[in-house]
């Protein structure tokens, strides 16, 4: 099994824990330029595009559980002058006097220098396989390149198709022309900008706050009601109310190390997964146009806020995420979309059953009154339907 297959394993198993606390199974994780750089969230700058497009190898080792075994088998990187872009490390299920560790790094193995280093790597390691050779597409190795990412939008939030329902309402395109270059400026390490949401836009809030609340409290899953209602009181979650991301940034980094960031329109697979990476959920802060408040051709507030945020405060779903976007670094091409596949049967319609009735998690049920209903309810007609929704197993492969 490849080190992105025992990835995608993981993946199986969180999917499978949702809806219960603390149960997906911890992998730790360090990505780094050099074999001593900080953990993921700490490393710092400089990582340039061009290292990332150099040919990379990846190894499995095993190494005895004892004091020393990991530097006496990192020792030959500095010795060979060999980058390392990654580790990851795991229990072996040998037993618990062994770890496996999974190294990932530049290097042509066709080069008699990076033969001999791997020669010396296998003299240390108790076992060692070479997985595979391949180019990898560059990934951010510290927050702070998100920043680099936030602004490749495939489509602005100010860009509106014909046949939005803002398209030809100056006002509304002016006011999210405004919006989308706040999220366009935003950097890492900022205070998110408070936003001062009109009364008509408060009133389109209000108009879905009201409709989804009652099928919330029959179709969402516990764990979402829950912490909802602690939302009332930290983030003033209200029907007349648009709660501020800043607010809701600090809420789900204490609960979870979570936190949102600006965005001023759509993201690509990778650029959206690798943010999951850093716990860091990219959101969009325009709403809907107020001539159809319970229709949106596109992400907006609601559906972040009322759809993905809460979820983040809970440990096994924040895990969970952060297990795909984890996955998506430097992944190729067909598994991003392997694991945008993931992502959009769970984070965004994912299902669970909770004392004996199916209940939901994913957003895009959570913050949209039709589709929740059909997807929950025990009668038709449901969510304006009277076909019945086809429901499967979790599986990722």
């Amino acid at each position: 099994m490849t080190a992105r297959r025992s990835l995608l394993a993981l993946l199986d198993k969180a999917g499978k824990s949702l809806g219960m606390r603390n149960r997906v199974p911890a992998l730790w994780q360090v990505n780094c330029r050099h074999f001593s750089s900080p953990p993921l969230t700490e490393v710092g700058k400089g990582n340039s595009l061009g290292s990332w497009d150099q040919p990379r190898i990846a190894l499995l080792a095993e190494i005895r559980n004892e004091p020393g075994a990991l530097h006496d088998l990192l020792k030959p990187f500095q010795d060979f002058n060999i980058n390392l872009n990654r580790i990851e490390s795991r229990p072996s299920n040998k037993g618990e006097d062994t770890f496996e560790m999974a190294l990932d790094f530049n290097g042509d193995i066709q080069h008699l220098h990076v033969q001999n280093f791997i020669e010396e790597l296998k003299r240390r390691a108790s076992n060692m396989l070479v997985l595979d050779q391949r180019e990898v597409p560059w990934f951010p190795v510290h927050v702070s390149e998100l920043d680099g990412i936030a602004n490749r939008t495939l489509e602005l939030g100010s860009d509106l198709a014909s046949d939005h329902p803002g398209a030809h309402d100056s006002a509304y395109r002016t006011r999210r022309m405004m919006l989308a270059d706040l999220a366009n400026s935003h950097r890492f390490g900022r205070e998110i900008p408070h936003i001062e949401y009109t009364p008509e836009e408060l009133a389109t809030w209000a108009v879905i706050w009201n409709k989804l609340q009652p099928l919330a409290h029959r179709y969402a899953c516990k764990e979402y009601l829950e912490i909802l209602e602690d939302m009332r009181d930290e983030c003033a979650f209200r029907h007349d109310n648009i709660p501020q991301q800043a607010d809701i940034s600090r809420y789900l980094h204490r609960k979870t190390g979570w936190s949102m960031r600006p965005v001023s329109g759509l993201l690509s697979s990778r650029d959206f997964l690798n943010g999951l990476a850093f716990r860091v959920f990219f959101s969009t802060q325009y709403i809907r146009h107020e001539s159809m408040p319970l229709y949106t051709p596109e992400p907006d507030i609601c559906h972040e806020l009322l759809g993905h945020a809460p979820m983040f405060a809970d440990p096994a779903f924040a895990q969970f995420s952060q297990e795909i976007g984890l996955a998506s670094l430097g992944a190729s091409d067909d598994d991003v979309q392997r694991l945008a596949t993931c992502y959009w049967f769970s984070v965004e319609f994912g299902l669970c059953q909770q004392q004996g009735e199916i209940k939901a998690y994913g957003a895009g049920l959570l913050s949209s009154f039709g589709e929740l209903e059909y997807a929950c309810s025990k009668h038709r007609p449901g969510g304006g339907r009277d076909d019945f929704p086809q429901i499967k197993d979790w599986d990722p492969y």
